[in-house]
């Protein structure tokens, strides 16, 4: 029986975590890729060290040849720059459309039937770029943005509302940065919608909490930025779809009549199974919410229309 493979771009904090968060789900043969010589293969070997403990089964190997890679079912895409203090996602897109598009290349070549799952940021404009870099169809390319931020919600909305988050559900939607859309009306404690659980000015500021998530990390960390999260959220994306879970996630996903976007890839509650991404599904938005969605759409259309500027 072939085992699923899975490789992961980028062997920093994100992508190690990654393969940890994989690992540990058993989810398949896990391939850690990166350009720093013995990097990789080094954080995949004490990684594959762990399983008698932590009892995985499956294969961890690290290289810096995507020759490893041939074969991939799925591939996280975790390389780039990691943000500063002051500084943006947007600021980063130049210096990673390049690494980017070169790590999709090679993937591709090496994996023609592999489906993408995009990380690095800005991550709505990188899944643009990855998508007409691989040429493949759009449903076998998607970023995790919405995953992250509903989990970010969840959490602070379990924190003030004394629950556990298991029972916390919460949509953000449109693209992973300061115009994300945190769907309060969409949001409940054991299905108990969120206006009645919270006063109003405590959802405001969780609300600004959400959208300043990364920033609040990055601000505290002061030499990176967040990973754990970020990679349990990809990991969570990557199982969906290697075990064809047909399950409802929050993603940047590949719209054009969905919310009226037009041919971008913007964050989307998105049905995830083995084929990709299986449709987009479409709340029923108040004015004052679409009005918020479409702005962080045409955010994240700037910075496609950007990279074309730059050559991508």
């Amino acid at each position: 029986m072939k085992h699923p493979k899975i490789t992961v771009v980028g062997a920093g904090n994100v992508g190690a975590s990654c393969a940890l968060w994989a690992a540990m789900r058993d989810l398949g043969d896990i391939v850690l890729v990166d350009v720093v010589e013995g990097l990789a293969a080094g954080k995949a070997l004490d990684l594959q060290q762990a399983a008698p403990i932590a009892g995985f089964a499956h294969s961890v190997t690290g290289s810096t040849d995507y020759a490893a890679t041939a074969g991939s079912d799925l591939a996280i895409v975790t390389a780039g720059l990691a943000r500063k203090p002051g500084m943006s996602r947007d600021d980063l897109l130049a210096k990673n459309a390049e690494i980017v598009s070169g790590v999709v290349r090679s993937l591709v070549a090496q994996s023609p039937g592999v489906i993408l799952v995009i990380v690095s940021n800005p991550v709505d404009a990188m899944t643009s770029l990855a998508h007409r870099v691989s040429k493949l169809p759009p449903r076998r390319v998607v970023g995790m943005a919405g995953v992250l931020d509903s989990a970010r919600m969840r959490t602070f909305i379990a924190l003030e509302a004394g629950a556990s988050p298991k029972d916390v559900q919460a949509y953000v939607l449109g693209g992973h940065g300061d115009t994300m859309v945190p769907l309060v009306r969409h949001s409940s404690v054991g299905g108990v919608p969120l206006g009645r659980c919270l006063p109003k000015e405590k959802i405001e500021r969780l609300v600004e909490r959400t959208r300043g998530g990364g920033a609040e990390i990055v601000a505290l960390l002061k030499t990176g930025s967040a990973f754990y999260a970020p990679a349990a959220a990809a990991v969570e994306m990557a199982q969906a779809i290697l075990r064809d879970e047909r399950r409802v996630l929050p993603c940047a996903a590949y719209c054009d009549k969905e919310y009226g976007v037009g041919g971008y890839f913007v964050g989307v509650p998105a049905r995830l199974g083995a084929a990709g991404v299986l449709d987009v599904l479409e709340f029923d938005l108040t004015p004052d919410e679409k009005a918020a969605f479409d702005r962080s759409a045409d955010a994240v259309k700037v910075l496609v229309k950007q990279l074309a500027g730059l050559g991508y």
